[in-house]
């Protein structure tokens, strides 16, 4: 007997209110994947999920995300705090970026498209059971795309250590002169240092530049000490 059928099967349930699909997954994915998947259970009740899970020691739950209330979201969540080592699927069918991120921050282990044919879904069934997460190639670039800083947020990242440190010494309202005692610099330079600085943030004056701190969420500078210069 060869070394893969020696292996236990993995038990599967279905939550998903679509019955023709959920009874394609229950006749096809014990034949694709060679009797190593099968489906103990389905429900169209998502409020039923983490009990139906449990009942019969499932593996594996695949949970359809569009579902009538509790929703397919929260029939994840429930799953997970019943049994938080039954992995979860969830099928969508759009691959949708907000969707697939409430799934996972639900404590789903993959995010599918539904119009992923049975033989689609068994690999990335077999890989979550041996701790894998899996995501669409797409919906997985998408995802790196939107998480890119841009706009306001993104400047902090393009600025160098100097630069953010001048930029919370702004932001206090710190004056020229602590300025270059902090940074030990002129005065001269420092102007030139706080006029580079703003070009790079594309504003015209400091009051505008610690606005800008303000709204992106840049950390308070260290305390300057006191010496005595005047506000330039």
């Amino acid at each position: 007997m060869a070394a893969a059928d020696r292996r236990p099967p993995v038990d599967v349930v279905v939550v998903d209110d679509h019955p023709l699909f959920t009874r394609g997954l229950s006749l096809l994915l014990p034949g694709l994947s060679e009797g190593r998947v099968r489906v103990v259970a389905t429900t169209e009740d998502a409020s039923a999920a983490a009990a139906m899970v449990q009942r019969h020691h499932a593996d594996v739950a695949i949970v359809d995300l569009h579902m009538p209330p509790p929703g397919g979201t929260r029939a994840i969540a429930a799953i997970r705090r019943a049994d938080p080592m039954v992995r979860v699927v969830a099928l969508s069918g759009l691959a949708e970026a907000d969707a697939a991120i409430e799934a996972l921050q639900a404590g789903a282990s993959g995010f599918l498209p539904k119009t992923a044919d049975p033989e689609a879904l068994v690999r990335p069934l077999l890989a979550v059971l041996d701790g894998w997460s899996v995501l669409p190639e797409a919906l997985l670039r998408q995802l790196l795309s939107d998480a890119a800083p841009t706009g306001e947020q993104g400047v902090v990242d393009r600025l160098t250590a100097d630069e953010r440190r001048l930029w919370r010494l702004i932001a206090d309202g710190t004056s020229t002169v602590d300025i270059a005692t902090t940074l030990h610099v002129s005065e001269r330079t420092t102007k030139r240092l706080v006029a580079h600085l703003l070009r790079r943030l594309e504003v015209t004056t400091r009051v505008e530049a610690a606005a800008l701190a303000g709204r992106v969420g840049l950390g308070a500078a260290e305390p300057v000490p006191h010496t005595g210069g005047r506000v330039r």
